[in-house]
């Protein structure tokens, strides 16, 4: 059984008035992740010693502490209580770099393919879902999701009965209250509530293939103060990455253990990764970060959030945060550039450089 590292609340609120992280060299990192899909490696890689074994190739140490809420983790990064957090493109837009924290996506691990999905109680179209009220995490990817979808019908969200903020550790138990007729959320939430027979999958992210893009961002100024830390991070990932993809019994034994971390078994959790654009190979992830639709991808991302009024305080338009790409190229405000696209790392991995 994988030993998860749960911070409790007491040790979240110290670490939450810890000082914000510095821009020098040190030995020490921390990352923070949550139970997703395409997330669970992190806590294999943890857990197996994976981790600490390319962390001693760097003389550092790299721990890797699971944190049961998505949005206080990444609110825990922004913080400066963690050097790294998994986040999609989306809400690491909005949180840290709309916050003024420059981050780099120092993994690009997958792209969801039908791992987040809007769903009802029975079947229904898309456009019935006009009055109903909607459960989901507010302004996260779940609310990018459903304005993708409304938008295909041409609704929008005031055509809704509202949305009802429900965090992701509540939205199992909110979909069994009978008041509760829509929720948006993600794997592995997504298949343990469809095992409930009145759930229907309305709609899903392999409607909208790419856009829902599911990184570990790092703290930009503390890579680049602390090279081995980039370096140690993407050979661990990478390694475990071979191993998930190896078809070997070894590793179906390193998938068991995340199946089980994640509420489920082998078959349930291999079901989990089809619906999940995992880039296996760090060749895979570097042709993704450098494709020419990346940059339309985070345009339309900026333009929800700001029409959300979330991309940042004070935001004067939807090119208020800079975001760059493997080229030099940049999108939004070159002048505020606080989130970017870097295939330093992964190129050292598929060179073999690590």
């Amino acid at each position: 059984m994988l030993k998860k590292k749960v911070l409790t609340a007491a040790t979240l609120a110290a670490v939450l008035a810890a000082p914000t992280l510095q821009a020098q060299e040190k030995t020490d990192f921390r990352l923070a992740w949550t139970i997703y899909a395409g997330w669970m490696p992190w806590g294999y890689i943890e857990d197996s010693g994976i981790m600490d074994k390319w962390a001693a190739k760097y003389g550092i140490d790299v721990e890797v502490v699971q944190l049961n809420d998505y949005i206080e983790s990444i609110n825990q990064y922004t913080a400066g209580a963690f050097d790294g957090v998994t986040a999609t493109n989306m809400d690491a837009l909005s949180i840290p770099a709309g916050g003024g924290v420059d981050s780099t996506a120092l993994i690009v691990g997958d792209y969801s393919d039908g791992n987040d999905a809007i769903i009802t109680k029975g079947e229904v179209a898309l456009a019935d879902l006009a009055g109903k009220p909607v459960n989901l995490v507010e302004l996260s990817v779940s609310h990018y999701l459903l304005a993708r979808a409304l938008e295909s019908v041409e609704l929008s969200e005031r055509d809704l009965g509202g949305v009802i903020n429900t965090s992701d550790a509540d939205m199992i138990a909110a979909f069994q209250t009978p008041d509760v007729e829509v929720v948006v959320t993600w794997n592995p939430l997504v298949s343990a509530i469809l095992e409930d027979p009145e759930a229907f999958s309305l709609y899903d992210s392999s409607d909208i293939p790419g856009e829902i893009i599911d990184c570990l961002f790092v703290n930009t100024d503390v890579l680049e103060a602390n090279p081995a830390f980039g370096k140690a991070v993407t050979g661990a990932w990478y390694e475990t990455m071979a191993l998930m993809a190896s078809g070997t019994a070894e590793g179906d034994k390193a998938l068991s253990a995340m199946a089980e971390a994640a509420g489920t078994d082998l078959a349930g959790y291999k079901a989990q990764l089809a619906a999940t654009a995992m880039f296996y190979t760090p060749e895979s992830a570097k042709a993704f970060a450098e494709d020419a639709a990346l940059p339309d991808t985070m345009v339309s991302v900026a333009n929800f959030l700001f029409d959300k009024g979330i991309l940042g305080e004070g935001a004067p338009s939807p090119d208020f945060v800079g975001v760059t790409y493997p080229d030099g190229s940049t999108t939004g405000d070159a002048g505020n550039v606080n989130m970017r696209y870097d295939t330093t790392y992964v190129s050292m991995a598929a060179e073999g450089a690590l």
